[in-house]
């Protein structure tokens, strides 16, 4: 019950989820076991009570924007409305797992409260990640610390029992990012945003091979990140890494290195982790044509271009080609329904041609220099860009400009950036 509130109310504070937990399991005692718990919880007399005090004044559960437009309706309407509200998810997690001595130590003075505290940070932080991967995420780190805090040789034990959750800890992790980014862009942009990804990691793999491990990907999220199967995320994440290490080891020694392990969870990390490659020199990009565009695949047409601007761009960020797809989407709608299709098309990509090549530039420049400078460098660098380009700017605006760009960079740049986030940054 702490993990599911901590998911739902990522935002909440631990004061707020233990007022709720409390409530709900004092409704639960005495229940059958035969009745499924969100049944359960809407036929209890005692839901009725957690709705009004849920809409009560002063109420010591976590606060939601929607909770006033829930609280106008009555009676079971009330307690569903309720039950589906939701914060949105934390964009960067923020649990850090303290040291070894921290963790005993808490441990050792509270065990219970330790336990409750560290579920409700780690599955706030880790809310997207599917319920079953997050709940054994949270049991063999707590069978972890309970073992080797009480051991004659904590670091010994805590270094064996690390060794030997790491493919849980890695599955948690990168489900969380996956997931997050498939609930903020759906099936269709998730396959584009594996697509580009896979693109700048090989740039001379072509679109017919890269295209169909994007549609696997996307189409093991759409399974898995909803699930409640115990094994759905691992096992269909490692029959895809499977796939992709058969179609792309044999083109790349890079991801050949990445599949050499048995662990295809360990392998998939390793792929995901795999820096943008140098980009090749190509001739410029074919743009889609009229009747490719506005064609029953139209959508994938948009798709390959932008794998098209991926390989000759391996630096630009995933949020910089995801706001490409969505204005591609923009005009497919616009003008394919327009009377004068052609001079529609036309106008926008006059548009699109003045405008484009310096924004992608800029992106490529951006994180380029992000990704082979160390950070002080490439803070100076930024700097010395923004002097050239604004002499008549103040110490102090350069200063704000230079700390804005390289927390964008820092961010936004990496392959696993926070989708809305770094969305919203651009």
């Amino acid at each position: 019950t702490i993990i599911a509130n901590s998911r739902k109310y990522s935002n909440a504070t631990f004061e707020e989820i233990s007022h709720l937990v409390r409530e709900i399991a004092v409704g639960w005692e005495g229940m059958g076991r035969d009745i499924s718990p969100a049944c359960k919880l809407l036929s209890l007399p005692q839901s009725s009570a957690l709705s009004a005090k849920s809409c009560g004044g002063s109420s010591p559960f976590p606060a939601h924007p929607g909770t006033g437009g829930c609280c106008a309706q009555e009676g079971l309407e009330q307690k569903l409305c309720l039950a589906a509200l939701r914060h949105p998810p934390q964009q960067l997690p923020r649990y850090l797992q303290p040291s070894t001595e921290e963790l005993c130590q808490a441990f050792k003075k509270d065990p219970k409260d330790f336990a409750d505290r560290f579920l409700h940070e780690y599955a706030s932080s880790y809310g997207q990640a599917p319920l079953p991967v997050l709940l054994g995420s949270t049991r063999t780190f707590l069978s972890m610390v309970s073992t080797c805090c009480i051991s004659p040789a904590p670091t010994a034990c805590f270094l064996k029992e690390k060794l030997e959750r790491k493919t849980l800890s890695l599955l948690t992790l990168m489900s969380n990012r996956a997931c997050s980014r498939f609930t903020a862009y759906g099936k269709d942009k998730v396959t584009l945003s594996y697509l580009t990804s896979l693109a700048q990691k090989m740039p001379g793999a072509s679109f017919e091979d890269l295209f169909p491990l994007a549609e696997d990907a996307a189409e093991v999220f759409s399974q898995c990140c909803d699930s409640v199967a115990e094994d759905c995320m691992q096992k269909k994440l490692s029959e895809h890494t499977a796939k992709a290490c058969g179609a792309l080891s044999a083109r790349d020694e890079r991801f050949a290195d990445c599949c050499k392990g048995k662990n295809l969870v360990q392998n998939y990390f390793c792929i995901s982790s795999l820096p943008p490659a140098p980009a090749p020199k190509l001739p410029e990009a074919q743009k889609p044509t009229e009747g490719q565009l506005c064609g029953e695949e139209g959508a994938r047409h948009a798709k390959r271009y932008l794998y098209e601007l991926a390989r000759r761009h391996t630096s630009i960020p995933d949020a910089f080609l995801g706001k490409l797809y969505d204005a591609s989407e923009k005009v497919r709608g616009q003008c394919c329904a327009a009377k004068d299709i052609p001079a529609c098309l036309d106008s926008k990509r006059l548009l699109m041609e003045e405008e484009l090549p310096p924004f992608l530039e800029k992106a490529n420049q951006l994180c380029g220099q992000y990704a082979q400078l160390n950070f002080l460098d490439f803070k100076k660098r930024l700097r010395e860009s923004l002097v050239q380009r604004m002499p008549q700017a103040s110490p102090e605006l350069l200063g704000r400009l230079v700390e804005q760009r390289a927390e964008f960079a820092s961010t936004c740049c990496p392959s696993n950036s926070p989708p809305l986030y770094c969305a919203a940054k651009v």
